[in-house]
């Protein structure tokens, strides 16, 4: 009886330092105050409560359905990390801000110093060039993992590679090469011209690399973007199974490269290269978007993932009810 007394003694001393330092937010030292007990007892205490299990912690956010969502994705697929945004119905152009603005803090908590980031062209990257806003300047390299299309800035990967270079203190090379050659003879050359070579081998090697991920369907195709020309092939085999676009190659539904000649024609990295990348950054936004996603990860092309809420609810939705079907 005397052994259970000092137990329920201690216990509820125990229990009193808890309850003064995690809901009443002392400190150890005002605790010892109180209590009239040493500051290293106290921390004991405390050490010893939580080792008990007496202490725990539930953290909720004002945004839980969010992390609901950012939860699911990372338990249903391959993910590492998922973050999704608050959305505005009717409003692609906000929403794709904010991802873009998600992208980039997301960004600047992965680099390091001595990184090679490399990236590719499109209106997702562009957003997250737009919003990066580093604290202090990064000694990074960042160089593209495709060839360039000129006209519109989000498709020039190069100015993109640049700015965002700029913008994080750091330096860019650049690869100068069209995103489509005429062939695939001409392409295999420019493969393997030295400079090119260099930066994509750069890519290669590439710590974090920051993906879109493109639509097919008209209107308002990122794949079109691409590939403006005459011969753009925009009827394309969609009842094949092409359903996106990942580094400008046509995808099928499972995530893998479509047998369809533009693809043969890429200046590029594949994705099975790009697989090697520890930290591969997909970024999207959009309805058009959500089929374009699900294959990217049935293929497991990318371990991160920055998407709208809207378009997080249907990707997950589609991913469970495939589950449900299959």
């Amino acid at each position: 009886m005397v052994e259970n007394r000092e137990e329920f003694e201690a216990i509820r001393q125990m229990h009193t330092v808890l309850s003064l330092h995690y809901l009443e937010e002392m400190k150890q030292s005002e605790i010892a105050v109180r209590l009239n007990l040493s500051t290293s007892k106290v921390n004991r205490l405390i050490a010893q409560g939580k080792r008990m299990g007496m202490v725990k912690i539930m953290i909720e956010s004002p945004y839980q359905p969010l992390v609901d969502l950012e939860n699911g994705l990372v338990a249903s697929t391959q993910l590492a990390n998922a973050v999704v945004t608050p959305a505005v119905s009717g409003n692609p152009d906000t929403n794709l801000q904010q991802v873009g603005r998600a992208a980039a803090n997301h960004l600047l908590e992965t680099i390091r110093d001595g990184d090679v980031i490399a990236i590719t062209g499109g209106k997702a990257v562009s957003s997250i060039v737009q919003n990066l806003n580093p604290d202090r300047a990064f000694n990074v390299k960042v160089v593209p993992l495709t060839g360039g299309v000129q006209g519109k800035y989000y498709t020039d990967v190069n100015h993109l590679a640049t700015q965002l270079a700029e913008r994080l203190g750091g330096t860019a090379m650049l690869l100068h090469a069209p995103l489509f050659a005429e062939s695939r003879e001409q392409r295999d050359m420019l493969m393997e011209m030295g400079s090119i070579r260099e930066v994509l081998d750069l890519a290669r090697n590439a710590s974090v690399s920051i993906v879109g991920i493109g639509s097919i369907h008209t209107p308002g195709s990122s794949y079109f973007d691409l590939h403006p020309g005459p011969d753009s092939g925009r009827q394309l085999p969609i009842d094949g199974g092409v359903t996106g676009e990942f580094l400008a190659h046509l995808i099928l539904r499972d995530g893998s490269v479509a047998n369809y000649p533009l693809n043969s024609r890429i200046v590029a990295l594949s994705p099975a290269e790009l697989a090697k990348c520890p930290v591969i950054i997909g970024v999207a936004s959009g309805e058009e978007k959500v089929e374009p996603i699900c294959a990217a990860l049935e293929g497991r092309l990318f371990n991160s993932l920055i998407i709208d809420e809207q378009t997080a609810t249907a990707v997950l939705q589609n991913i469970r009810e495939g589950r449900h079907v299959a």
